[in-house]
């Protein structure tokens, strides 16, 4: 019986030791020297940490990289890819969160670490490499294990402005990834060209189908997103067929042209999350790869990954809401009222979700677990534990769902209650419009827009006053060259409420 994801990740070793595991820039690593150099690096840090401790990983995504985070797991640890972006104290304060005993890094980064390790030991990847394998120390701390061990811990924004750590466990990335490969049929086969940074969790599903199924998986540089030419021609060199990315990140494509220079020919699936896909990106893409097949997955770190997901099955126009899907396997969503009901269709509640993949809670700090993670309102008769995830979603009278708005962005305006997220999909409709985020000023009652795109102000207003109510129209709205985004690669809210002062008046 698999477990652990090591057994998922030795039975492919077993089975496909000398085909290519993770290629980048600095070359590849086939699945049996991945091996190894896991069992090395756990060795190793068995010495150094005691089972369920929390290590932190600060080095650039790469082959390595993975076989140090499987050397956690070989210790019996979780893992928690720091971004290198990150300033000091940011840093120094997500390893207080980890409790972190040591921190690894490569020599590159060493130095830009010491101002951040406080007193724990610093250990060197290419050090930890060369540890001799103990076996017997490698059997001792897997007799131990079970599925209920953490495996990993991603980092997010928190609301109090410390970084709150979402911890992932075995049992939830075996549930999730054997069903989402299984679904989108990932195998041996495939190519999975990774885009997301190690500490997203879109990462999980290109790291993970590739440990699983024996699907190789090339790192794309972080500066081709910037470089259209190189990306392109990384994913047709290596023969990528599946992309799992952010939609910033395939909206780069579209907005740069990146497709007319050079089209992947192998690519058979796209898979996109993170944020509402801009429709009219949507229909560029599908245009320029008629042959492949594009999802929507939609769900947040704390249910590992995703929950639902909709194949794109037919056309739509933009200012059309991209319906969200249907739950992945073994995942029960519910979508609740504020009276603590289902919603009917054509209304909207907020997205709950119960399941295996749920995370195992926040890391050292049960009271925000225990306010998101709750008691199932709707199952009295036995404990069940939903995830809520504060998004709101409508019930169509299709049975589909479609993504509304956050509810923190969900505002009250001159006496009605208001989703930003509307507003934004009318822009989205605009002519010329190729992004919009709209944020509320609370102290001054104000909604304000930004937007990117050829569209000018006055014909973006024009448009919404054919749509929407007058009370929904922003009370400012400023054009940008580009939306800022954050690590994550999703438009970055707290750098748009920054520009604030900057953003002018219209006259209604």
């Amino acid at each position: 019986m698999k477990t652990l994801i090591l057994d998922h990740f030795e039975a492919t070793c077993e089975r496909l030791p000398d085909k290519t595991a993770f290629v980048d820039a600095q070359g590849a690593m086939t699945f049996a020297q991945l091996r190894g150099a896991a069992r090395a690096v756990g060795t190793a840090l068995i010495a150094k940490t005691s089972p369920r401790e929390k290590i932190g990983f600060y080095m650039d995504k790469s082959s390595r990289t993975v076989a140090g985070f499987l050397g956690a797991v070989y210790a019996g640890c979780a893992y928690a890819q720091l971004n290198l972006r990150y300033p000091p104290a940011r840093i120094a304060s997500i390893l207080d969160t980890l409790g972190a005993g040591v921190v690894v890094t490569d020599r590159e980064h060493e130095a830009a670490l010491s101002g951040a390790a406080g007193g724990r030991e610093v250990l060197l990847i290419e050090d930890l490499l060369q540890t001799p394998p103990d076996e017997a120390a490698l059997a001792r701390v897997r007799a131990g294990m079970i599925d209920l061990d953490p495996l990993y811990v991603n980092f997010t924004s928190g609301s109090t402005g410390s970084p709150k750590g979402v911890v992932v466990g075995h049992r939830s990335v075996i549930d999730f990834i054997g069903c989402f490969a299984e679904l989108f049929s990932i195998t041996e086969r495939d190519v999975l060209a990774n885009q997301a940074p190690f500490d997203f969790d879109v990462s999980v599903k290109d790291i993970y189908s590739g440990l699983f199924t024996g699907a190789t998986v090339a790192i794309v540089p972080t500066a081709y997103f910037t470089q259209p030419v190189k990306l392109m021609d990384f994913l047709c060199e290596h023969d990528a067929t599946v992309l799992v990315w952010a939609v910033s990140a395939l909206c780069f494509l579209t907005t740069m042209n990146a497709l007319a220079y050079r089209t992947p020919e192998h690519l058979r699936a796209i898979l996109f999350s993170g944020e509402v896909m801009p429709i009219r990106h949507l229909n560029r893409l599908r245009e320029a790869l008629p042959g492949a097949t594009f999802v929507n997955l939609y769900g947040p770190t704390e249910i590992t990954c995703n929950c639902t997901y909709y194949i794109v099955d037919r056309d739509f126009a933009p200012g059309d809401a991209l319906p969200i899907g249907v739950p992945f396997p073994n995942e029960r969503v519910l979508l609740l009222t504020d009276e603590g009901r289902e919603a009917r269709p054509g209304e909207v509640g907020e997205l709950c979700v119960a399941g295996t993949a749920l995370a195992l809670g926040y890391l050292n700090d049960p009271e925000r677990t225990a306010r998101a993670f709750t008691p199932n309102p709707l199952n009295a008769a036995t404990p069940e534990t939903i995830y809520r995830t504060g998004d709101l979603v409508r019930l169509c009278e299709n049975g589909e769902m479609v993504y509304v708005s956050r509810k923190d962005f969900q505002i009250k305006h001159m006496g009605h209650r208001i989703e930003l997220g509307e507003i934004e999909n009318a822009l989205g409709a605009v002519e010329g419009v190729e992004r919009a985020c709209c944020l509320y000023v609370q102290e001054k009652g104000r909604i304000v827009a930004f937007i990117t795109g050829s569209a000018d102000k006055e014909r973006a207003l024009s448009a919404l006053r054919e749509t929407l109510p007058a009370y929904m129209i922003p009370n400012a709205l400023t054009r940008l060259d580009a939306m800022p985004l954050n690590k994550n690669g999703k438009i970055d809210r707290d750098a748009l409420r920054a520009l604030l002062p900057q953003a002018r008046t219209h006259s209604r």
